[in-house]
């Protein structure tokens, strides 16, 4: 299979399937994964990724095929987005 077919038959649901194989090392009903389908899965996901990545997340393949690294603000900006305070507490050291 070359890697237009693989992406143009590749759903999102499949590409999370994959991503959750290669992060875990299993598949969803627990049976491990060989050292040659991680690899594969991993493939696969990378290549899909690169495609359509446009998001890209702390260390992941960005949309081009790029390796895409956030700093430590950068996700910390990312993740406080829209985020409210739960609780603001003034302390005063009288």
């Amino acid at each position: 299979m070359n890697i237009d077919t693989l992406l143009e038959s590749m759903t999102p649901e499949v590409f999370k399937n994959l991503q959750y194989a290669v992060e875990t090392g299993k598949w969803h009903n627990g049976t491990p994964l060989s050292a040659e389908q991680r690899s594969t899965c991993m493939q696969a996901v990378m290549i899909y990724q690169s495609k359509y990545n446009i998001d890209a997340q702390h260390m992941t393949v960005a949309e081009g095929g790029e390796i895409s690294f956030k700093s430590k603000s950068e996700l910390k900006k990312q993740f406080s987005k829209d985020q409210q305070d739960i609780v603001r507490v003034n302390v005063s050291s009288d």
